[in-house]
């Protein structure tokens, strides 16, 4: 998308968000595991680089809670919006804090809107101000030029300035000297992963199986309410790298220790709890099985379950990356 001098906004709010460089830098850093992982989702949908920074723009990738009927989570996701989606919401579980279901849901979102309206731009004011407000426009008034870069479009001042903000940000890790800032080196210990879970437990005893304190552990999955890690709600938990190898072999130890407690237990397979940073395209379910979408859960979510690609169940249920509702019954294993 534009560049830095592309309009005075750009420039303008890029200055502003690192008036402070130190603050900036600190700020950055932190968001660096969750800016990294929603790049890998960004990526998978052919979506354009710059909304992986959405979330900066929004929220600086905070886990930001939302009180009733408000916007909750790193995206700021409205809880019509959720239910529109398919993502659950309810007492004990909040999709929309949940990092990789709410950001695959997103990802698939925008890529709609850009086959819909065929100009990144109008993609992001989509997002800010409503699919079919922007569309309506487009009707009216046609796609807008190249130039201006910012739109001289019907919309409101806020969202004009949201696609200014987005640019700015994307400005500056474009080109950080030229802000007087540096951009932090993600190791891969501190990449986010998720690991696949069969069993429900409390959130400080995952801590504790992964070596982290259940504070860090929780804002990584804030979307659990209640002290509890439900695999019924999120078959996963989002852990970096360096803490999910160490969580999954005690995942298996735990299973191997429940199995052998009970006399004259059949020994099976040790519990699945698979590490991975993304689905496999070319991995292929067992054949003949479907699955009925239950509350809060996405393709990603079910993709995952099964071990199977997202652009599989699409082509096999033949989505266009639309979200899927409960009660949906998707085929998961390939026709025939």
């Amino acid at each position: 998308m534009a560049d830095c001098d592309a309009d005075p906004g750009i420039s303008l709010w890029a200055r502003r968000y690192t008036q402070n460089p130190d603050r900036f830098e600190d700020q950055i850093a932190a968001a660096a595991p969750r800016l990294a992982y929603v790049q890998q989702i960004a990526a998978r949908h052919h979506v354009a680089g710059e909304f992986a920074l959405l979330p900066w723009v929004e929220s600086q990738y905070r886990p930001i809670s939302g009180g009733k009927n408000m916007p909750a989570g790193m995206w700021q996701i409205m809880p019509a919006t959720a239910n529109a989606m398919g993502i659950r919401v309810d007492k004990n579980f909040d999709g929309r804090l949940d990092v990789p279901a709410a950001t695959d849901a997103i990802m698939a979102l925008l890529s709609r809107y850009h086959d819909d309206l065929g100009d990144w731009r109008m993609v992001d004011y989509a997002f800010n101000a409503g699919e079919f407000g922007i569309r309506r426009i487009v009707n009216e008034h046609g796609l807008p030029p190249a130039e201006p870069v910012i739109p001289r479009m019907p919309v409101k001042a806020i969202t004009r300035e949201h696609l200014v903000k987005l640019l700015a940000i994307a400005c500056v890790i474009r080109d950080p000297g030229r802000f007087n800032v540096s951009l932090p080196t993600l190791a891969p210990e501190h990449r986010l992963v998720a690991v696949n879970i069969d069993n429900s437990m409390p959130i400080a005893h995952a801590a504790s199986q992964a070596g982290m304190s259940p504070e860090e552990l929780k804002d990584l999955n804030a979307g659990f309410r209640n002290g509890m890690i439900d695999s019924q709600a999120s078959p996963y938990v989002l852990l970096p790298s360096e803490h999910a190898q160490q969580f999954r072999n005690s995942l298996l130890s735990d299973n191997r220790n429940a199995v052998q407690s009970v006399p004259g237990a059949t020994v099976f397979p040790p519990l699945n709890a698979s590490l991975s940073a993304a689905t496999s395209d070319d991995a292929s379910a067992p054949s003949g099985k479907t699955h009925t979408v239950k509350n809060g859960e996405t393709l990603w979510s079910i993709a995952r379950c099964y071990s199977v690609g997202i652009k599989q169940l699409e082509q096999w249920n033949h989505l266009s990356g639309q979200g899927v509702k409960p009660g949906q019954v998707l085929k998961v294993s390939a026709p025939g």
